[in-house]
């Protein structure tokens, strides 16, 4: 399906020199852009940082959030940047003023290629000088996207507006669509986000203050779909504990799998026994994980609950079933994140129904990541579907604490 485009933004001009000197790239802000197989323009912003007069870092802007890559290789003119996350990577060709060359996303089977240009010094994302905004969209949105099969699939959509500044998300039962950032040109919504593993646009129209039209959202190379909203201040997602279950009639869920260095894990192992364990079915191609993991990690969950005597085993479904190339990208997000918890190779693909296949107690379910909660007895006490993460707010901020009061609860069980 061709979505007609409704952005009429002028491609950066980017002419690469060829020279044989290699220089460092320009230190501050810039402004990149990637083409879908439809033409439209998905742009971001950075900041490139000078650590030492060899070694340059960027940070990848996306609302609050400032995504940071370490793994930049210059030779000659060519530029090499590889993302720390999702396995994916740019080769591009530098002459100080301009970068100019590809995103490539790997998968187990192919990859996917998008053509990329950036210049520096440019701090506007979508407009230089947008249009008075006609309308303010701040607050919740019943959002229902449709894809190319016809097949609708309602979200909550959630924005902060000021002035022409839009910031926000999209959340589903599976998590969200992390932070968004754009602008309101008049009438015209535009929002972007780049990862390493997301790269998605919205375009739309604002109809008025309560209907949101004319949607099209671009996600990677050449998946589209169309999209509308209309302002909902009680819009709201199912409960994200009621989604998946055990099979009627169980209790427990069991597996054996090998950790990182081969050697096999089972729930029923002495490690566990008497403990509160959290399953987190994730991957490392799975950005909502990245954020869960983020959230165990960095928001000190497993530092305040770990001594209290909580473990935590990280159950990754890779896009791959080769042992070592799975062990090579979760290694990455091991030490990416510091995760000191056990993290173990399933041997099966997100592919729909593996994860059933990998955990045959489960049903219903949904997508990743999905976080199981046992109790010390070694039942299954809730099942979470999805993760909220920070950029969706208060969403985020309540997930939090909720979550820790489950923690609390189970603990003190005898």
């Amino acid at each position: 399906m061709r979505i007609k485009h409704l952005l009429s933004i002028i491609p950066l001009i980017c002419l690469v020199h060829i020279s044989s000197a290699q220089s460092n790239l320009k230190a501050g802000i810039w402004r990149g852009e990637l083409k879908t197989k439809s033409g439209n323009l998905l742009p971001f912003n950075f900041d490139v940082k000078d650590v030492t007069a060899k070694h340059q870092e960027l940070f990848i802007h996306n609302g609050a959030e400032r995504f940071a890559v370490t793994d930049i290789k210059q030779k000659g003119d060519s530029v090499f940047i590889h993302m720390p996350l999702f396995n994916s990577e740019f080769k591009l060709n530098n002459n100080k003023d301009c970068l100019k060359g590809q995103w490539i996303k790997h998968y187990a089977d192919h990859d996917m290629v998008m053509d990329f240009d950036a210049v520096p010094g440019i701090n506007w994302r979508f407009v230089n000088n947008p249009a008075p905004a006609k309308f303010n969209i701040t607050g919740l949105w019943s959002s229902i996207f449709v894809n190319e099969k016809g097949k609708p699939d309602t979200t909550v959509g959630e924005f902060q507006q000021t002035a022409s500044r839009l910031t926000g998300t999209f959340l589903t039962t599976t998590g969200d669509y992390r932070y968004l950032e754009g602008t309101v040109d008049g009438n015209k919504l535009h929002l972007s986000t780049f990862d390493g593993g997301h790269a998605f646009l919205f375009t739309a129209d604002i109809k008025d203050n309560k209907t949101i039209v004319n949607g099209a959202y671009y996600d990677g190379y050449d998946d589209a779909e169309k999209w509308t909203a209309y302002r909902n201040p009680k819009a709201a997602l199912p409960d994200a504990y009621s989604l998946t279950k055990l099979k009627p009639g169980l209790k427990k869920i069991a597996f054996t799998f090998p950790d990182l260095n081969g050697k096999k894990v089972s729930l029923t192992d002495p490690k566990y026994k008497n403990k509160v364990v959290i399953i987190q079915m994730m991957g490392s191609w799975c950005p909502n994980c990245m954020d869960e993991t983020n959230f165990l990690v960095n928001g000190g969950y497993y530092k305040k609950y770990h001594p209290k005597g909580v473990e935590i085993i990280g159950l990754a479904y890779e896009r791959t079933t080769d042992f070592n190339k799975s062990k090579t990208t979760l290694t990455q997000l091991k030490n990416r994140f510091n995760i000191p918890y056990t993290l173990l190779i399933t041997g099966y693909t997100p592919a729909k129904g593996d994860p059933l296949k990998s955990l045959p107690a489960l049903e219903n379910y949904k997508g990743f990541p999905t976080t199981i909660i046992i109790d010390k007895k070694g039942n299954v006490s809730k099942i979470h579907t999805g993760f909220s993460g920070p950029g969706t707010g208060k969403y985020y901020t309540e997930f939090v604490a909720e979550f820790e009061k489950l923690t609390d609860n189970l603990l003190a069980e005898k």
